[in-house]
């Protein structure tokens, strides 16, 4: 028999009438009646409560009645460097445990290579980073694995979920990379890689689900215990703000950081999270949803010779082309496997010859988007249906966090560097930042979700930090000293900064030098490259001060690198190699360990892009 409950919903009274009965019921009467509920299969669907959008339920707090219970041992490793892949493999590894397994959910930088003998069932979730790289907490289990040292694995059943972003050239390497050298160590493969893109909702749920059909084979079943019968609650989950349900933040304060004549626009954004829910700790990044820039959206549609008002199926929603190319599909970024799909459907000779040829096609993706290639590459057989499912949809950029909730409860504050250029004649504008430079305003409203970054966080309150962060990378470092503000942390702190030029680009100069007098902040060394003839940058106040660097650093100090990772941030980190090599009298090779084990200690953090 199956009873619904459909048009009676619960308010937040009876809610809590059904929890003070809940708590006078006997563990007997519990047992009884969860074992009732779930012999009728009763679903209690009671709409949304107003306000925060909640669903209620009620719920076991371990566990259903009847769960799967396993002797295998699973051990869930991830590699992550902004902290996607992390919160998958939390996820996914509590889910795990409530089916009865024993789970070990581990970062790969903690995992000990030695209990790779004593594994069972390993899954790996593995994102990528810059070209092909395994994140920073990966490095060194990726090396093991890839050595001589690496043990035969044949008792070992694995599955591989690789995260990465497709406008790269090594699309999931890191995770096709451990894919491979597990299979060559002998293990066992229960279910084939997948490989997600920056959309990756669908298929990592896919992956999750045929994977713990795997696990689940020949599992028995166990009754619900009595303490976990005992714990049923009515639970009211929060609203979970994500892509795919973002929340609307209002603008409170829009400001140009850079002075008049700068080369540069950085916005400083403010945005209200009143109402949301939503909490972030100093180190995390703020999502943003973008919208397409209009006249590059009507000039696509002229050139294709579509109709703007076509309906067009995108997932599962219908929409007008207009709708799908504004608001839902990335039409800026080209790579190899979007100019792979588009050349089905044109025999243009050119481009079946560009796709052949590495460097030509990295050059000319650099910079470029979706109209040049179909005003140089057509005549096209696609109608405007076969046209959007070359497409991949329209990814959120995410920004680091410049402030601290402590300071602004109810706020969050980003840092958003507007890019322009030019190539082939036309303008080209970024799709996040020039849209939130250009056309929005305060009052406006944008769609955002917090993006945790586990692997970039403030040390204990004591504990020197020295944070380096050039241009828009000095976002999270005015968060950090925001926080210890707040705290009243008596940790030692220096900031190096740079950019071009002292007069129009010290970004948030007066709240560093208020911070400097008031001892917040206790050194401040400053580089602006083009206030001279010769071109100084942070590395260079970095080695200017090779001798105090060293002795922070061997006091404990946490560095913090961000900022970009092409040139910056790889100049920083042969810097601090150098200066650890001469101040410490070590070679280069003993420098480089030096820096390993603090990547290890998690005292040399990096977010970088």
């Amino acid at each position: 028999m199956k009873l619904e409950v459909n048009n009676s919903p619960f308010n937040e009274q009876q809610v809590t009438q059904l929890n003070e009965l809940i708590r006078s019921l006997t563990t007997q009467q519990k047992i009884w009646l969860t074992g009732y509920l779930s012999a009728t299969s009763l679903e209690i669907n009671v709409g949304t409560v107003e306000q925060n959008q909640s669903s209620i339920a009620v719920v076991p707090a371990q566990a259903p009645a009847a769960v799967q219970a396993k002797a295998k041992d699973i051990t869930v490793l991830f590699a992550s460097q902004t902290g996607t892949a992390q919160g998958l493999a939390k996820k996914y590894g509590e889910q795990l445990k409530e089916l009865g397994f024993e789970v070990n959910v581990s970062s790969m930088s903690d995992f000990k290579t030695n209990n790779l003998k004593k594994l069972d069932h390993l899954l790996v979730i593995a994102s990528t980073h810059g070209e092909g790289e395994p994140p920073d907490n990966a490095i060194a289990f990726y090396n093991f694995l890839q050595g001589k040292r690496a043990p035969k694995l044949d008792h070992v059943n694995y599955s591989v979920l690789s995260l990465g972003d497709s406008s790269y050239e090594f699309f999931c390497q890191t995770g096709k990379d451990f894919d491979a050298q597990l299979e060559k160590l002998g293990a066992n493969r229960i279910v084939d890689r997948v490989d997600c893109d920056l959309d990756f909702d669908e298929q990592a749920t896919a992956w999750f689900e045929s994977v713990k059909g795997k696990l689940q084979e020949g599992a028995v079943e166990q009754t619900l215990s009595e303490k976990e019968a005992a714990s049923t609650v009515l639970a009211i989950p929060a609203t979970e703000y994500s892509r795919n349900n973002p929340f609307h933040a209002e603008v409170l304060e829009k400001i140009n950081l850079n002075g008049e004549g700068s080369n540069k626009e950085t916005i400083h954004l403010e945005l209200s999270l009143e109402e949301s829910g939503l909490t972030y700790e100093p180190g995390d990044s703020l999502a943003i949803l973008p919208t397409n820039n209009e006249n590059l959206v009507n000039s696509l549609i002229q050139a294709l010779s579509f109709d703007a008002n076509k309906s067009v199926t995108v997932g599962e929603n219908v929409v007008s082309l207009q709708e799908a190319l504004t608001n839902v599909l990335d039409i800026t970024t080209l790579s190899k496997p979007v100019l792979e799909k588009i050349s089905e459907f044109t025999a243009n000779n050119e481009l079946q010859e560009l796709l052949q040829n590495r460097d030509e096609l990295k050059q000319y993706i650099y910079g470029r988007d979706l109209l040049d290639v179909v005003e140089k590459f057509g005549p096209f057989t696609w109608d405007e249906q076969s046209f959007v499912t070359t497409l991949r949809k329209l990814p959120s950029r995410q920004y680091s966090i410049s402030s601290s909730q402590a300071a602004y409860p109810e706020e969050v504050h980003v840092t958003i560097g507007a890019v322009r250029y030019e190539v082939d004649g036309r303008q080209r504008l970024g799709v996040c930042s020039t849209e939130i430079a250009d056309r929005i305003e305060v009052g406006d409203k944008v769609r955002v979700y917090v993006q945790q970054s586990p692997n970039f966080k403030l040390p204990s309150d004591e504990t020197p930090i020295i944070m380096i962060g050039p241009g828009t990378g000095i976002a999270p470092f005015r968060s950090f000293i925001q926080e210890r503000e707040e705290r009243g942390a008596q940790g030692q702190s220096w900031l190096f900064f740079g950019d071009q030029h002292f007069v129009t680009d010290f970004l948030y100069q007066t709240e560093w030098q208020r911070w400097l007098k008031d001892g917040v902040l206790t050194k401040l060394n400053v580089a602006f490259s083009r206030d001279q003839e010769e071109k100084v940058y942070v590395q260079h106040k970095i080695e200017q001060h090779a001798q105090e660097v060293y002795e922070w650093l061997q006091q404990g100090a946490v560095v913090y690198v961000c900022g970009d990772k092409d040139h910056m941030a790889k100049d920083v980190h042969e810097t601090l190699i150098n200066v650890i090599a001469k101040q410490g009298n070590k070679s280069k090779e003993e420098a480089e360990e030096y820096l390993t084990e603090l990547k290890a200690q998690k005292r040399y953090q990096r977010d970088v892009y």
